[in-house]
């Protein structure tokens, strides 16, 4: 269908304005610094298990801690082994895919100036309270994986 044959009310992209364009930028380049050290740590440039060091949950009770493994699994996602870094911490994995997927949009909207309606409408729907119970239920799935494998192991 050409464009002037669609519902006035079907068109998926518009384009963005400056201010749209400046905020997909500084997005995609806070998503690209966030895997920039991540990609150090997997390649041994940089040692994050320096900056967080040892887990005091799994210290103090002997079994993970909900958020076991996701600086492995992440590390694991930003070397590009990515059903590895689901394996590994299932959570950590689908927040990286989910960054990733922010991220290809953010430049495309801060690149070729393209704004998505669909993520207009998100974004207007979404409050603090979803997210955070979001990432609850996510870390607390990936957590039920970890702690099956680790009493599985045991």
């Amino acid at each position: 269908m050409q464009e002037s044959q669609l519902p006035s009310g079907s068109k998926i992209v518009c384009r963005a304005s400056a201010r749209q364009r400046a905020t997909a930028g500084l997005v995609f380049a806070a998503i690209l610094a966030v895997f920039a050290v991540l990609w150090l740590g997997a390649t041994e440039r940089l040692d994050i298990g320096q900056w967080l060091g040892p887990c005091g949950f799994r210290q103090r009770y002997h079994l993970p801690c909900p958020t076991c493994g996701m600086t492995t699994s992440a590390l694991a996602f930003a070397r590009g082994d990515i059903f590895k870094s689901f394996y590994i911490q299932p959570a950590a994995a689908l927040m990286c895919s989910l960054l990733l997927m922010a991220a290809f949009f953010a430049f495309l909207t801060a690149a070729l100036g393209l704004h998505f309606q669909f993520l207009g409408r998100l974004h207007a729907e979404l409050t603090a309270k979803h997210v955070i119970l979001a990432l609850m239920v996510v870390i607390a799935a990936g957590w039920m994986v970890t702690l099956a494998r680790a009493l599985a192991a045991k």
